[in-house]
């Protein structure tokens, strides 16, 4: 069995996520407010993406794009000290409570 490149990125990805996951619901130190469950989230969810642009998978592309996104926003914030705001005016931080 030959395994392609991005056949790999995609299985790593996968695998950051479903870790992520795992240690947020049995590890309470390990939770969505932290740095290294949003690095996991980001890092696998970029691979999807790759993984899902190789297959010209379009849903799976969109669902990980926004995956994504809103991990990376949810890190900047973490890294700045903020909250991640969304309104009808797009995405802020504001000063955690």
């Amino acid at each position: 069995m030959v395994f392609s490149f991005s056949l790999v990125v995609g299985i790593v990805g996968m695998l950051f996520i479903l870790v992520a996951f795992v240690l947020d619901e049995f590890y309470k130190r390990f939770n969505r407010n932290t740095i290294k469950y949003n690095v996991l989230n980001v890092i696998g969810s970029a691979g999807l993406v790759y993984y899902a642009v190789a297959l010209s998978a379009w849903p799976f592309f969109f669902l990980n794009m926004v995956w994504f996104v809103v991990a990376l926003l949810k890190l900047l914030g973490i890294l700045k000290g903020k909250d991640v705001v969304f309104s009808g005016r797009g995405v802020s931080f504001k000063k955690m409570k």
